[in-house]
């Protein structure tokens, strides 16, 4: 049993009906069928519910404590009905006290870890997963939270969100401290600062990578001037700030970072600086080399292809830096370092690479093709679909992308929802055909990735995209497993390549 007033300590609040000093609780709840006796119920106003109109049930079902946003006459109870054992407490946004509260209900596990938080448009995963691995390869133990889920000390959870709702980062925290995890990397979206569910953490090190317009829409921000407002608060929370000097707008959030502030570059003299890369496809490895001079020399052998991974590791290497990390880890771990569907090398022999990505718009795949291009295959081949019921912009766009930077294009289904698979197909080759692209149309995933590889020329990289790490196909409502790198494997030993 916590008192009310206890887990309520970091908020300013009124008290409607009541006595917090008194009240004793067990848990906090922001979903109604969760609540009962000696429970929190924290109202919260989504896009298509307010769980203000929920007090009656919940009360019904023995809760005690309840935070609103509402004055006590808009509520749907009247409170002097109420029993005298419930407490109702009036805050200015619900979902900053669940934050709050679910950190006091699980003793503020943050402040137990050293915690690191990454926003930005790319680049959150990757940097994350470096960050993650290198810290384990100088001996100590991390978890991470973002896109692929939550992980640590050998346990995977799947998510729905980059950023879990802040209840659930909390118990996520708790868990990782009590299984032994002295750091934590958190991917940060957006939505997560918009809704609050990274309030009442601290970030040790915020790292921000990068902005484009993005997440812009119904249900997401307004327009760029929010979403860009909404990444920067990162460093509103931050003891120690890292950021990409040569991302857009990276000189005008320094100048109104509140915290302190590091910067990394492959163009501008920064705190950390890249230079003298090199693209290198040899044995097993497809990668880069490069140096790192500024607050420490580093010659780095990166396992991963393309500048912008050499981004994403030099804010590993800028955060870890400044966190103490060893030399030694950094460049061990950078050598031989994996992201599930990240620019993933699937399969290599004599013949051919096949890569996994998780590129699924026109700006991420030119990105992607592009830097393939940089080692010189003999052929560029991409297998990829469009999601269906999803707008129709992003596949025109990839087949632009397609026709411009591949030599041949595999086109075929990537989660075709309730739509049927030829038709995304042909609106891929609405704009692949005119641009004189190549193609071969073979609506099943899996035989398309047979026929690319097993139709590879000496020289080849071909390229699996749009699912990356995803492990499954999504066809009318129904998820079957499948994912890309199980069935590139298969393939090499079904064909003995």
């Amino acid at each position: 049993m916590a008192i009310f007033s206890d887990w309520l300590k970091e908020l300013s609040y009124e008290t409607l009906h009541g006595d917090t000093s008194s009240q004793e609780v067990t848990e906090v709840v922001f979903d109604s069928r969760k609540a009962g006796p000696d429970t929190v119920f924290v109202c919260m106003k989504g896009a298509n519910t307010d769980s203000h109109s929920f007090i009656p049930d919940v009360i019904s079902k023995g809760c005690t404590a309840i935070v609103v946003e509402d004055e006590a006459s808009a509520l749907p109870v009247d409170i002097s009905e109420i029993n005298e054992d419930i407490t109702i407490v009036k805050v200015f946004n619900t979902r900053e006290a669940l934050a709050c509260i679910s950190a006091a209900r699980f003793g503020y596990p943050s402040k137990e870890m050293t915690v690191i938080g990454i926003t930005g448009t790319k680049g959150k995963t990757t940097t994350a997963h470096m960050i993650k691995q290198i810290i384990e390869a100088d001996g100590k133990s991390a978890g991470y939270i973002g896109t692929t889920g939550v992980e640590y000390c050998g346990n995977h959870i799947e998510t729905k969100n980059t950023t879990p709702e802040s209840y659930d980062l909390q118990k996520y925290f708790r868990d990782m401290v009590n299984a032994g995890c002295s750091y934590v990397v958190l991917e940060a979206s957006s939505q997560a600062f918009k809704l609050n569910r990274v309030s009442a953490i601290t970030f040790d090190y915020g790292i921000f990578t990068n902005i484009e317009p993005d997440h812009i829409g119904p249900n997401e921000h307004a327009d760029f001037e929010e979403y860009k407002y909404y990444k920067s608060c990162i460093f509103k929370q931050s003891k120690v700030g890292i950021i990409n000097m040569d991302a857009d707008y990276a000189a005008e959030l320094i100048e109104g970072s509140p915290c302190k502030m590091y910067t990394f570059s492959l163009n501008k003299t920064s705190d950390f600086m890249a230079d003298n890369l090199h693209a290198v496809n040899s044995g097993d490895f497809v990668g880069i080399d490069f140096h790192v001079l500024g607050h420490t020399e580093l010659d780095v052998k990166l396992d991963l292809p393309g500048k912008y991974n050499v981004y994403n590791a030099l804010a590993a290497i800028s955060c870890l830096t400044l966190a103490g990390i060893d030399k030694k880890a950094i460049l061990r771990a950078l050598r031989k370092v994996h992201v599930a569907g990240r620019t993933e090398v699937a399969f290599k022999n004599d013949n051919m690479s096949v890569l996994v990505d998780y590129a699924h718009n026109e700006m991420a795949m030119e990105n992607l093709l592009s830097t393939l291009r940089e080692y010189e295959p003999k052929r560029l081949v991409v297998v990829f679909g469009c999601g269906g019921n999803r707008a129709k912009d992003r596949r025109y766009g990839m087949g632009k992308a397609a026709a411009e930077f591949a030599d041949l294009s595999i086109l075929t289904s990537d989660n075709s929802r309730f739509e049927e698979p030829q038709d995304i197909i042909n609106d891929i080759k609405s704009t692949l055909v005119p641009a004189g692209g190549k193609f071969v149309e073979i609506p099943d995933r899996r035989e398309a990735i047979e026929y690319a590889m097993t139709h590879a020329e000496k020289g080849d990289m071909i390229a699996v995209i749009g699912k990356g790490h995803e492990d499954y196909q999504e066809v009318k409502g129904v998820r079957t497993h499948f994912l890309d790198s199980e069935v590139i494997e298969e393939t090499a030993e079904k064909y003995h390549l």
